[in-house]
């Protein structure tokens, strides 16, 4: 890529200096035709009354109006030729960086295809690999995933690289650790320069692991956007990075639609997934069935997890986001779930249990927000509560909405998340930009 740049702007550079060298010719060394001397004004007009031009012994010279005309054409030429040169020239310059992002976890596919609304080729989820590119900001972006995507089995094209891993659990570390093994070998061959690094990190924020890659730590990674309320994010070099939809089970990018924004749903709220036991889900379950409220939702629950949905069960989860003004979502292993974002693509107002999980998130300083400190901190519109027994209160404030006010609603919740997805592009493109573009001393 970086050969067919240089060859793009030596042919330009070649283009612009035919040109130049035409426009010289037309204006200063073409011959012209011979004209003679031009009729005295006196001449010209002619005879008092008399319309017509008189020729008397002066010759006309009838090309001289092509003449003119041929050189005001080759000017305009020339201009629109150097104008289409300097918009060429202005645009390699504006699109100064070029990233190549690896996808080798299911959250890259939110980071691409939701948050940046990025397109995918082919448009099969189960093709061996998929790519796509975009220009955004001064940096041009390309993005590959799939099966076929194996360390030292694909052309990279870019001097700077955005790992995207999953690191929640062992096996995926193991797996991890080899494409940052490769990245590094990359970095010390001088083939890449610099590295990013987004992670689904673990569930109880235990990312321990990640830190020697590090550069602040003598490792090779300039920037890690990692998921959950990580204790060590600074806004320095570690981002907390949104958990998102669940990609892995194919959730789709939702387009809003009039009827999605202003029917009347058929549910008050909706909740399907695993019971686990001595959760607090037991406890959702038991007060929805003791006030009757279970019959006012949409509830499926099941005893076991399930990573991998049938199309019968998937078609129902999404219908009873569609079909439902609230969705609930209980605490799992961390209080972010992707039940959160699927719920905002519907416009169903997500009930969080707002309370902290075990595990090392959120034990620090920064995080007096937490649990959800990035969603918080970007004002999302939802309802927290600390115990579900508040639940009845706030469905028996549902009861009396009207359909106006739950329209409302859901268009603010559905264009907050719009919003939230813009932001968090905009944040990515510019911390990479302001890390990885050299800094001009000039």
């Amino acid at each position: 890529m970086r050969g067919a740049r240089k060859r793009l702007c030596s042919a330009l550079i070649v283009a612009y200096g035919l040109f130049s060298l035409y426009a010289a010719y037309t204006v200063f060394l073409r011959p012209r035709r011979s004209a003679a001397r031009r009729p005295s004004h006196r001449d010209r007009r002619g005879p008092r009354g008399e319309n017509h031009v008189a020729l008397g012994n002066e010759e006309w010279n009838p090309w001289e109006g092509d003449e003119k005309n041929e050189l005001v054409a080759s000017q305009q030429r020339y201009e629109a030729n150097l104008k289409m040169i300097q918009n060429a020239r202005s645009h390699l310059e504006q699109t100064s960086l070029r990233v190549q992002i690896w996808g080798k976890a299911a959250i890259g596919l939110y980071l691409w295809q939701h948050i940046f609304g990025g397109h995918l080729q082919p448009a099969d989820v189960t093709a061996q690999w998929r790519e796509g590119s975009q220009n955004a900001g001064k940096t041009y972006f390309s993005f590959i995933t799939g099966p076929s995507v194996v360390p030292g089995y694909f052309s990279v094209e870019a001097e700077n690289v955005v790992l995207v891993l999953n690191g929640r659990e062992k096996a995926k570390i193991t797996y991890a650790t080899q494409w940052l093994h490769y990245a590094q070998t990359l970095v010390q061959t001088h083939k890449v320069q610099r590295v990013a690094v987004v992670l689904l990190g673990n569930e109880q924020c235990h990312n321990d692991w990640i830190q020697p890659y590090l550069k602040r730590h003598g490792g090779f990674v300039n920037l890690l956007f990692v998921t959950y309320d990580y204790a060590l994010v600074n806004e320095e070099d570690i981002f907390q990075w949104p958990l998102g939809v669940a990609t892995y089970r194919n959730f789709p990018v939702v387009e809003p639609s009039w009827s999605m924004l202003h029917d009347p749903r058929s549910y008050l709220c909706n909740f399907l997934g695993t019971v686990y036991r001595n959760s607090s889900r037991e406890i959702l379950m038991e007060i929805l069935k003791q006030s009757g409220l279970d019959q006012l939702c949409w509830i499926a629950a099941r005893d076991q997890w399930q990573p991998q949905e049938t199309n019968e069960s998937f078609k129902n989860y999404q219908d009873a986001l569609l079909q439902s003004d609230l969705t609930l979502c209980p605490v799992g292993i961390n209080t972010e779930c992707y039940r959160i974002y699927e719920a905002c693509s519907y416009g169903s107002l997500p009930v969080i249990e707002d309370v902290m999980t075990l595990g090392d998130c959120g034990n620090s300083s920064m995080y007096h927000s937490a649990p959800l400190q990035l969603l918080k901190t970007m004002g999302a519109p939802f309802i927290f509560i600390k115990n579900w027994k508040e639940l009845p209160a706030v469905l028996e404030k549902e009861k009396k909405m009207s359909l106006q006010e739950k329209i409302q609603r859901r268009k603010k919740l559905m264009e907050w998340y719009r919003n939230f997805k813009a932001w968090m592009k905009q944040k990515f493109i510019n911390t990479l930009e302001n890390s990885f573009l050299p800094i001009d001393k000039g």
